[in-house]
């Protein structure tokens, strides 16, 4: 795939993936704040910010938002994370001009409504409660709490009740003038559109944009010396479990190392721990392990959903297997088949449109370029079962494990002693 890369003279980047064989567009503006940036006293004001967006502009309404891109068969959408906001949409390739024309109206002309806000604060609301009824929500938010203890990466994007019922309408409108800007934006298209054609629609409605110098965050400072552990106790079916280890950054070229580790142990069914977990104890009905990387840290993490009264069975299980994992590293035969599957499941999801803006949208955002998929391959391919035992040997350590156990019957002491390798 070629991918042509460019700061636009208004300050923004735009990056565009030509894919003439298709005949959809995939349109997303990605603005570098998230979770990580926020003050405590406007925790989820990013999250509140993404869902005020699309309540109204000066042009359209948010009905009128919708059945724009609707009303073409389109898609529209968004999302927060802990380093970025994205809104994209996606339509048939001619309805491109209509797709740049909606998101950045609603990006530069948002009027943020004050009944609006009311309305929209008290579903934010019910959206944390929906997830505070969510055993496997509340494990990951309290895992995450433990691995970033006192940083805003330690808290929820949505923020809490608390937090959202007193964000105000000044808060809100502060907020997006000081980082929704060109600065800190990067366009990302894919799709049966040229970077000549992009330009072309894109330079009118680029003309509002305000300059301005991208977000800043305050670095993660690693304290910790021993296992943390929670435990919160619901009345519910089954115990949920999240493993944390504290684990590289995106920038960190042991990363290839650690994507390759978690598929090995937990991405699949033919991984270590489904096998070890569910096929041959039967002691969940899945479990899985994950990457996540920010811009100086990231986890390693493992999830299951287990019967309570196995609950300590599993844990146990599961620590001991990443514990031999470390102590022995991948077989060839594993290391093998953890490279095809990853790649085979990169060249699948490159294939959408989607994909391919969220590829080059992560990227820019984070790298300041884009990383081209052959060069990501190639650093996977180049990945030896040594260099993969070297890494697991530094992540699995007591000082970096943090478990959270939601459970109706479990005893924080009694979990407590098992968090260890």
């Amino acid at each position: 795939m070629m991918f042509s890369v460019e700061k636009l003279p208004c300050g923004a980047g735009l990056a565009v993936a030509e894919m003439p064989q298709v005949e959809s567009v995939s349109v997303g503006l990605w603005f570098g704040v998230g979770g990580r940036h926020e003050p405590e006293r406007l925790s989820g004001v990013s999250h509140f910010i993404e869902h005020m967006i699309f309540k109204g502009t000066r042009r359209r309404s948010a009905r009128e938002i919708s059945e724009a891109v609707e009303g073409v068969g389109g898609y529209l959408n968004a999302f927060t994370a802990e380093e970025m906001t994205c809104y994209f949409a996606k339509a048939a390739a001619r309805h491109f001009p209509r797709l740049c024309d909606v998101l950045l109206d609603m990006l530069v002309n948002s009027t943020f409504p004050p009944e609006e806000i009311e309305r929209e604060r008290g579903v934010i609301c019910e959206e944390i409660r929906m997830y505070e009824d969510q055993p496997q929500q509340v494990a990951q938010e309290k895992l995450n709490a433990l691995l970033w203890a006192g940083h805003p990466l330690g808290r929820p994007l949505a923020g809490t009740v608390k937090h959202v019922e007193r964000m105000s309408r000044a808060d809100l409108m502060d907020y997006r003038q000081k980082h929704y800007h060109a600065g800190n934006l990067w366009i990302s298209i894919a799709g049966k559109v040229s970077p000549a054609q992009a330009k072309a629609v894109l330079g009118p409605l680029l003309k509002r944009l305000q300059a301005g110098r991208p977000a800043k965050a305050s670095p993660v400072l690693t304290k910790q010396r021993a296992p943390r552990v929670e435990v919160v106790r619901k009345p519910i079916e089954q115990s949920h479990i999240a493993i944390g280890l504290r684990s590289v950054s995106r920038h960190d070229p042991q990363r290839f190392a650690v994507r390759l580790m978690s598929v090995i142990l937990g991405e699949n069914m033919s991984s270590r721990l489904f096998q070890e977990i569910r096929e041959k104890h039967g002691l969940a009905y899945s479990i899985q392990s994950t990457v996540s990387y920010l811009h100086d840290t990231g986890c390693f993490g493992i999830s299951a959903g287990v019967e309570n009264g196995k609950l300590s069975k599993a844990l146990t299980l599961a620590l001991k297997s990443v514990k031999q994992f470390a102590a022995k590293g991948p077989t060839a035969e594993e290391l093998t088949r953890a490279k095809e599957y990853t790649l085979g499941q990169m060249a699948l999801s490159l294939e959408s449109t989607t994909n391919q803006m969220m590829w080059m949208g992560e990227h820019a955002i984070s790298h300041g370029k884009v990383i081209d998929p052959s060069k990501v391959a190639e650093k996977i391919e180049s990945v030896t079962a040594t260099q993969i035992k070297a890494i697991a040997q530094v992540l699995v350590q007591d000082s970096r494990l943090n478990v959270a156990v939601v459970s109706p019957v479990a005893e924080t002491e009694s979990i407590r002693a098992l968090t260890h390798f």
